[in-house]
């Protein structure tokens, strides 16, 4: 299971370690890290592995109790009433009756009331629907949740209870080899386009004008785009405009600016991408 792990998310051994123990020693596991950190991948690789069913769930405020647990058919209640049957399960209810892992995504977006009915089937390893029945859980069902902690718009706080009844495993961004490894597997692009799409995305998330940057997405994308906007401008290379536009097609809608920044998000990115080359030796 952890080799599977391994060969699929880059320079994530030890990540891929503590998380396969967690899961296999029966705990739940909180997953904490900026988006592009390979937090689904890796939890992906886990289930394959072990051949356990995943149960993927967004994490957004409209994810209610109902959403999450299950509802009666309203069409077949008018005509049956309530009955077992026409129970239509939710992630929850599915997840719990499988053995499922229930992979829930944006983990602080969830409402609290939501979060509340989680809480208490990690205490219970069980809950009671009404008008439906017990719902015990099977033996290989855990919850992993995944959140960014650098994102605190529309978020919630999580409870001491809930990370007591979890393990926290951090999930940072990989080093930069690691990151052209990661672009180069998504794109095949020539070293020099990559090597300064990926020093670009990594200034980002220092500069001081940004208040979050960009996850190795941002680089893949602008490999993808500069070398897709070449063939379009008629050249078999990626000149120094061409790369410095896909840069900004890629980046800008990724970054974050600091608050009171008055000059536009696309000069930030245009500066960060000379910087990017001259730090690389490029013209």
């Amino acid at each position: 299971m952890v080799r599977t792990a391994q060969e699929r998310v880059v320079a994530r051994v030890r990540e891929a370690e503590v998380v396969a123990a967690a899961l296999s020693a029966g705990r739940n596991v909180v997953l904490e890290g900026p988006p592009g950190t390979g937090k689904t991948t890796l939890l992906r690789a886990l289930a394959d592995g072990t051949g356990v069913p995943l149960v993927l769930v967004e994490g957004n405020a409209e994810l209610t109790p109902t959403r999450l647990v299950g509802h009666h058919d309203a069409s077949r209640v008018l005509s049956e009433d309530y009955r077992p049957e026409n129970f239509v399960p939710g992630p929850l209810t599915r997840a719990m009756t499988e053995g499922a892992l229930l992979y829930v995504e944006e983990f602080n977006r969830v409402p609290e009331e939501t979060m509340n009915v989680l809480l208490g089937v990690l205490s219970e390893r069980e809950m009671h629907v009404p008008r439906f029945g017990r719902v015990p859980a099977r033996p290989t069902f855990r919850l992993v949740a995944a959140m960014n902690p650098f994102d605190a718009v529309g978020t919630a706080r999580i409870t001491p209870a809930l990370y007591d009844r979890s393990c926290r495993v951090a999930m940072g961004y990989q080093d930069e080899d690691a990151e052209r490894a990661v672009v180069a597997a998504a794109t095949g692009s020539p070293d020099a386009l990559m090597s300064r799409a990926v020093r670009a995305v990594r200034i980002t998330r220092d500069h001081p004008e940004l208040r979050i940057g960009s996850s190795v997405r941002g680089a893949i994308d602008t490999v993808l785009i500069a070398t897709e906007l070449a063939v379009v401008r008629g050249s078999t290379e990626v000149d120094e405009r061409t790369g410095a536009d896909a840069a900004l097609a890629a980046l800008t809608g990724k970054v974050t600016v600091s608050d009171g920044l008055t000059r536009p998000v696309e000069d930030v990115v245009s500066d960060i991408w000379r910087q990017a080359g001259e730090e690389l030796g490029k013209p």
